[in-house]
């Protein structure tokens, strides 16, 4: 539980929720069509690999689940230009 504390004050605890474009926003935009910039298509690469490295460190099914959640979690409410900080870029 506290692990998700830290996630949601680190991702959401700056920012209006309800008002900056998230990963899964920017994936929407670009099923409709929607062009995107180049900082966008790099927080959806990065998103990507930090998600299957974080998966791929999980050792049993419990885990695996609990981080599976909490990246959905991020993609759906967290602003997408955290993606572009650098520790992002592996």
């Amino acid at each position: 539980m506290e692990n998700r504390t830290n996630i949601l004050n680190k991702y959401f605890a700056k920012a209006d929720i309800g008002g900056t474009p998230s990963i899964n926003d920017l994936r929407e935009k670009e099923y409709n069509g929607e062009p995107l910039t180049l900082k966008e298509k790099q927080a959806l690469v990065n998103f990507d690999r930090f998600r299957i490295n974080v998966l791929n460190a999980q050792t049993d099914d419990m885990s695996f689940h609990k981080r599976y959640q909490e990246l959905q979690v991020m993609a759906n409410l967290g602003d997408f230009h955290e993606f572009l900080k650098e520790k992002y870029f592996l």
